[in-house]
């Protein structure tokens, strides 16, 4: 999606805010709860995302992007910022204060413009052994216990990357079994209103494959880009159906609620990319919250914190605010309600 990409210029005119001191985390990350609202944040805005979070209510936090800096490169670096290392100089602060806080970030590989410059880790480094290397190094500088990987764009068609990606995923996980951690890996991927399309089907297929196993798989659900009119709430449900068929036919001997269990979910507040035929709104979330509720999804989220205000009434597409009318974090207090109703 042509807004989840690092680079992009972030919330015009904003201060940044500054995290409280909080200890910096332990090496072994503590699970996620079974329901989670983790809206993404933009990193490259400068913003605290402690702060934010602390001023939007939110306890977890989805924080893109990791990149490399050029393409054929093996480190990975926030933003694709060489300045940016996985490091605790680098965020350390403020996921820590997340979890002190009983919440969590996980970061995200990938997004539109690394999926469509080379810089996306496994379409960049040829090295199965280096990128798991890469994900270890996260785990293991935050305490984190969940990465997310956002292949669209060029990357969804990469087979290479995609072979590498889900190998290194594999590895990781044999790694954390040994150490005694806790690595869940998400795959967030576009979606049509009925599913996933065969080549977002194959990225899963490929980690069965490998013997990769996929934690959860969060839809895009937004950006169809078909010339319809939309109810964002309506299709955001046929897409999860979709999913749901796609996954048990992947899956066989997981049974339904399982299934349901392995699918989240991405909005978009206010009017999309597309235009304002694909506008989420704060009604919308309601529906959605409701109904992720009901079958016990995995994961509620949003692109992204710093567009929850009604800054902009009528732009689509922005970084900085839904182009709707709204109360500045609507959709953050509307999903999570959706955490607080999940089981540990």
């Amino acid at each position: 999606m042509s807004a989840l990409s690092a680079g992009l210029v972030g919330l015009g005119g904003g201060s940044a805010l500054a995290a409280p001191s909080s200890p910096l985390p332990s090496a072994f990350g503590k699970p996620l709860p079974a329901q989670v609202a983790a809206p993404y944040v933009e990193t490259w805005t400068g913003e605290s995302p402690a702060a934010l979070a602390a001023a939007s209510g939110n306890k977890y936090l989805t924080m893109a992007f990791l990149q490399t800096a050029t393409a054929g490169s093996c480190t990975a670096y926030w933003n694709g910022e060489s300045d940016q290392p996985i490091s605790k100089a680098s965020f350390g602060r403020d996921i820590a204060t997340l979890q002190a806080r009983g919440g969590d970030a996980i970061p995200s590989f990938g997004g539109y413009t690394a999926d469509t410059t080379g810089t996306e880790l496994a379409d960049s480094c040829t090295s199965v052994d280096a990128i798991a290397d890469v994900f270890k190094s996260l785990v293991t500088t935050y305490g984190i216990s969940r990465i997310d990987l956002d292949v669209e764009g060029d990357s969804i068609n990469n087979a290479a990357g995609i072979d590498r990606r889900n190998k290194a995923i594999a590895k990781v996980q044999r790694w954390a079994e040994r150490t005694g951690r806790t690595v869940q890996f998400s795959y967030t991927l576009p979606t049509a209103t009925t599913g996933l399309a065969a080549n977002g089907l194959a990225v899963l297929q490929n980690a069965v494959d490998n013997g990769a196993r996929v934690d959860v798989v969060n839809l895009m659900t937004f950006d169809y880009y078909d010339g319809a009119t939309h109810d964002m709430a309506a299709d955001t449900k046929t897409a999860a159906e979709g999913l749901h068929g796609q996954l048990a036919a992947l899956y066989p001997h997981k049974t339904s609620a399982k299934l349901w269990s392995m699918i989240g979910v991405i909005e978009m507040p206010g009017i999309d990319d597309y235009g304002p035929e694909e506008t989420f709104t704060v009604e919308n979330a309601v529906a959605v919250e409701q109904w992720a509720e009901a079958k016990k999804i995995n994961s509620l989220s949003f692109w992204a914190l710093q567009r929850d205000n009604g800054g902009c009434p009528g732009a689509g597409g922005s970084n900085s605010c839904s182009g709707i009318v709204q109360d500045t974090w609507a959709f953050s207090h509307t999903f999570e309600q959706f955490t607080s109703g999940g089981h540990q």
